[in-house]
């Protein structure tokens, strides 16, 4: 009889210990998938701010723009379609759409430059010009920053056992990644 309790209480033991592994294991790779969630959600953040940051830009640019430029209305208009569709876009796969539009509007306003030589001599227009493109670069960064943080994170959630944990936590692969709008694979005409 204590042959028999003896090896109940190791198979007792045994799955005791199966049990809090797999727990242990459940538990590590939900902490690290939260912290993984919140690294993409600050990345975002910082594209967020950025996109902002130029969307207040674009008002006191387009206004220096139409000093010299009165007759290019449609270009305004759509700068002012693109700026609000951005500033109204919710969540990152909207935003992401919103700012392909406004990458498009603006390069035409910034087009125009070629046809108004008076406009790229102004100090003021050269001003926002560089602060633009100051904001543009941190853009960039701030994009690479997210899509990493999401590539990790998508990485991560997709590793067995990982996607088990995952798919019991409600995690989920993301693939709201910022890819290049299609104006920025053209390849641009140079004319001399």
């Amino acid at each position: 009889m204590s042959r028999g309790l003896g090896i109940t209480l190791a198979i007792v033991g045994v799955l005791l210990l199966v049990v809090f592994l797999v727990f242990g294991s459940y538990v590590s790779a939900k902490n690290q998938m939260v912290a993984k969630d919140e690294a993409v959600k600050a990345a975002w953040s910082e594209v967020d701010v950025q996109l902002q940051r130029r969307a207040d830009l674009i008002p006191n640019l387009v206004e220096t723009v139409k000093g010299f430029t009165k007759e290019e209305s449609t270009v305004f208009g759509d700068i002012a379609n693109a700026r609000a569709g951005l500033l109204n876009a919710q969540g990152p796969q909207a935003r992401i759409a919103a700012n392909g539009q406004l990458d498009s509007a603006l390069g035409r306003l910034l087009a125009l430059t070629e046809n108004y030589p008076q406009l790229r001599s102004s100090d003021q227009f050269m001003r926002l010009q560089d602060e633009l493109a100051g904001t543009e670069n941190r853009i960039s960064v701030a994009r690479k920053r997210y899509n990493d943080a999401l590539q990790d994170y998508n990485t991560f959630v997709l590793q067995f056992p990982n996607s088990v944990w995952a798919g019991i936590a409600g995690f989920h692969v993301n693939n709201a990644f910022f890819t290049a709008s299609p104006a920025a694979q053209s390849v641009p005409q140079v004319k001399f």
